[in-house]
């Protein structure tokens, strides 16, 4: 039986099942997933930390019913670490016991290469053949990886196959969906982006994040909602080392909930301030400003 295929008839539709799981996509993300789907690519989501990248490939795990198979980069990641190895420890008890019973050294040798010894990791599993719908393959912060990786990954989404030399190619027999992301701390090359759609993720308008604060941060009310979002967008304009993304203005908006708060006044925003800047050269330049000045120009702006 063939996985499903998951699709919908209109961006407006890709729009509304984001929403009812959680997330509020712009047309623009909306169109970009619509697409992915619909042409079997791979989608490239690229933009600031903390805007809702990794979230995508959540909630279309949520929508559409497939397994989540989170591969997250970082320096120095390999193969045996992204798609496959062989559980050595294992193969050596077996060629132990194997010896224990007089069998032939090369018969067991034949046999440690049994599908039982491989270790599947997220770029095979998402290629296996299964029954249901198709897995969505989380490729996180792929900018965190090494160019040599970078390549290997190009040659998986050419063909969605994968040789483990021992027991053949792993073919897809329909394509998983893929999403990548990058924090753009360095370039990927332009032959990985050639081979998906692309979409810049922007930190979202300041009506939109009132939203999105209110649906991820319910016990926030709405006053403090739109101060919350109007001061985290005051805090992203004083030039920091890691401006606060939207999982911070969430993070925010219940922390000071969570302190019984209804709005912002000062002493509100100095107590809570690590829940919305995670560093300290930040929390210095954000009180040198002025948390005063802060709380002033989030009250006007959110006319709250």
């Amino acid at each position: 039986m063939q996985p499903r295929q998951p699709g919908a008839d209109s961006v407006e539709e890709v729009s509304k099942a984001l929403a009812d799981h959680g997330y509020l996509a712009d047309e623009g993300l909306a169109t970009a997933v619509f697409l992915a789907l619909a042409l079997r690519r791979p989608l490239f989501l690229e933009g600031d930390a903390g805007v809702g990248k990794t979230e995508v490939a959540k909630v279309l795990a949520a929508w559409t019913g497939g397994e989540l198979l989170r591969l997250q980069c970082y320096e120095g990641i390999n193969l045996g670490q992204a798609a496959y190895e062989w559980d050595y420890s294992r193969q050596l008890l077996h060629l132990r016991a194997v010896e224990a019973t007089g069998e032939s050294a090369r018969e067991a040798e034949d046999e440690i290469y049994d599908e039982r010894f491989l270790v599947r990791r997220p770029l095979l599993r998402a290629l296996e053949p299964r029954i249901g719908p198709v897995p969505v393959l989380l490729v996180d912060e792929i900018d965190r990886a090494d160019d040599e990786f970078e390549a290997f990954l190009l040659e998986i989404l050419s063909e969605y196959a994968v040789t483990v030399p021992e027991l053949g190619t792993v073919r897809a027999e329909s394509p998983p969906i893929v999403v990548l992301t990058s924090n753009r701390t360095r370039d990927v090359h332009d032959a990985l982006k050639r081979r998906c759609l692309y979409h810049w993720v922007e930190h979202p308008a300041f009506d939109r994040e009132v939203e999105i604060v209110r649906l991820r941060a319910p016990e926030a009310s709405v006053r403090l909602a739109r101060q919350i979002a109007a001061a985290s967008a005051a805090l992203r304009e004083l030039g920091l080392y890691k401006p606060p993304g939207v999982a911070e203005t969430i993070d925010w908006a219940s922390a000071v909930a969570a302190l019984g708060r209804s709005e912002l006044d000062e002493h509100t925003v100095e107590v809570t301030l690590g829940a919305v800047l995670k560093y300290q050269e930040d929390q210095m330049r954000a009180r040198a400003a002025g948390l005063s000045d802060i709380v002033r120009a989030a009250v006007l702006r959110s006319g709250a």
